[in-house]
């Protein structure tokens, strides 16, 4: 063979080699790395019905694309959080028998104002307000 051809057939061995393995890199670095999605701009969610949950209970909200925590305290008192732990980004729950908001992956708890009670979350709660209209239950930002 000659030389040239020699120098040629490397390039295309060489050239083949190095776009497979580009072909193998690109899509992992790519899902590595994901393009940023912008969060739905949402001020206000509905919550259901204000029948739905009794005094002294709460659920889990859809707030855009973050959970929210409504709790009804009374027939006539109500609170929401963010039901995202400020520790670790765990999600949190309503404990009908303490009356605290829990975290259970490092056992954290506030109070029914958001406020750290014990355990490791370095901050309180964001707090959401709740507006009865009618019959249904609206969640809204501060």
């Amino acid at each position: 063979m000659h030389p040239e051809r020699r120098s040629i057939v490397g390039w295309l061995l060489g050239g083949g080699f190095t776009a497979s393995i580009l072909s193998f890199l690109y899509p992992a670095i790519r899902f590595m790395n994901p393009p940023p999605i912008p969060e739905a701009a949402v001020n206000e969610a509905s919550a259901g019905k204000v029948q739905d949950l009794k005094p002294n209970s709460g659920k889990i909200v859809k707030f855009g694309s973050r959970p929210v925590l409504l709790i009804r305290v009374s027939d006539t008192e109500w609170k929401a959080f963010s039901a995202i732990c400020t520790h670790l980004n765990c999600t949190v729950q309503f404990q009908q028998s303490s009356h605290q908001i829990w975290c259970a992956c490092h056992n954290g708890f506030y109070n029914l104002n958001g406020q750290v009670v014990s355990g490791l979350p370095p901050r309180p709660l964001d707090e959401y307000t709740v507006h009865i209209r009618g019959e249904e239950v609206v969640i809204s930002r501060t």
